[in-house]
């Protein structure tokens, strides 16, 4: 069987209040990444805390899944599906 290696990822400043979405074969790893700020793109926004991940078996899914959510539309669609654990923190 296939092993679901392809994750998107949302994370959510606590500093900014905004998501910053990316993609990884490795949550763990690159959750580390972020919180060391040891990425550009998420360096001066932390701290952060992981809101949603979802996992998939091929990479063309998942990066087009990533893609979506970084639009206007698909951040929208995050904060609606996400309405409840964005009140609690």
């Amino acid at each position: 069987m296939k092993k679901l290696q392809y994750c998107i990822y949302v994370l959510y400043s606590l500093k900014d209040n905004n998501f910053y979405i990316g993609y990884t074969t490795n949550l763990h790893e690159r959750l580390t990444s972020h919180v060391q700020g040891n990425s550009l793109a998420t360096e001066f926004r932390r701290p952060f805390t992981l809101l949603f991940c979802e996992y998939f078996f091929s990479k063309h899914d998942a990066t087009r899944r990533e893609k979506y959510f970084k639009t206007t539309v698909g951040k929208k669609t995050l904060r609606l599906m996400l309405k409840e654990s964005l009140l609690e923190i």
